[in-house]
């Protein structure tokens, strides 16, 4: 009995969300969009969401390792309810969503081991290494492919090449740190019990307990050939990241679909704090930075990015 109220509790939930992200929605003109699209492209778009899905579930199996064996079933549910999640829930939610959902399907020999700390510890992995990946990507649009822009729009040039020096500086900080706390997960919870001393014991040993799970979930970063297999679905994850962003906007004939075709590696660096930002936060930056390139090319200086739910041909006048 316990078990169907939960059932429709949650359905409960997912319905009043999907209604609060349709409430600015206008729905006739998304129908009138999707009438007059070209239906390849479309269903390319959908193929390459499974893709993508399936890649980063993949991708994530390798960084789970030191937590215990996951299935690919497991994971690729885990990263669609995420995924779902953050798409009608701000701050990317689904980032803790995944994670935690994970962890409560994890089979009960190994609920001891695959808990949601130590799981969203390899998300913060994942991040790194898209950073990693987005950055080796610019590296070749500055040196190979943005040779054009660096004449045209010198100041932008600049701001993309320090925009890039600084992630490579933090990125390579941050792993730096998660490879010292995953080295000995018992010892950082011992350390971290010493705040007996200025806190009241219980938070003590929440603190040291919660460090201790996120250090196992970094486990991965110890494994060199585990963390490389990771890194290397990340460049194929991206290159599918940007079509699945192109082909909409391809089928609606949108006059972004130039910069896609010209500026293909500056469009996955454009694209990635959209994924990695709030979706305000992450969207302004895309448009920003698009438009600045665009704008070197000749093209004007507005860009107006297509969005089914959110775009300008779908929002109420």
């Amino acid at each position: 009995m316990r078990s169907h109220v939960r059932t429709i509790v949650v359905l409960a939930i997912a319905l009043a969300l999907v209604v609060l992200f349709l409430s600015n929605v206008n729905l006739l003109g998304v129908l009138a969009a999707i009438a007059r699209a070209r239906p390849e492209w479309l269903a390319l778009s959908l193929l390459t969401t499974f893709a993508n899905l399936a890649i980063r579930a993949l991708r994530w199996k390798y960084l789970l390792e030191p937590l215990g064996p996951t299935t690919f079933a497991s994971a690729f549910r885990a990263t669609a309810v995420g995924f779902a999640a953050s798409a009608v829930l701000p701050a990317r939610a689904g980032e803790v969503i995944r994670p935690y959902f994970l962890a409560r399907q994890a089979p009960r020999d190994q609920q001891g081991r695959m808990t949601a700390t130590g799981a969203f510890a390899t998300i913060i992995l994942e991040r790194l290494l898209d950073i990693v990946t987005v950055l080796a990507l610019l590296a070749s649009f500055v040196f190979v492919f943005g040779k054009d822009l660096a004449g045209v729009n010198p100041t932008g040039f600049a701001l993309v090449k320090w925009a890039g020096a600084s992630a490579a500086l933090v990125s390579s900080s941050a792993l730096v740190v998660l490879f010292v706390l995953a080295g000995d997960p018992e010892r950082l919870g011992r350390a971290m019990t010493r705040l007996e001393q200025v806190l009241p014991s219980t938070l003590a040993g929440m603190i040291a307990r919660i460090a201790e799970k996120f250090a196992r979930g970094l486990g991965a970063i110890r494994r060199p050939g585990r963390l490389l297999a990771a890194l290397a679905w990340s460049l194929p994850l991206w290159l599918c990241i940007e079509e699945n962003r192109a082909m909409p906007i391809i089928a609606m004939k949108n006059r972004y679909m130039g910069f896609i075709w010209r500026n293909p590696m500056m469009n996955i660096m454009a694209t990635m704090p959209t994924m990695t930002m709030p979706n305000t936060q992450g969207r302004a930056f895309f448009q920003a930075l698009t438009s600045m390139v665009r704008g070197s090319s000749g093209g004007g200086s507005k860009v107006k990015v297509v969005s089914i739910c959110r775009g300008p041909l779908t929002r109420r006048r």
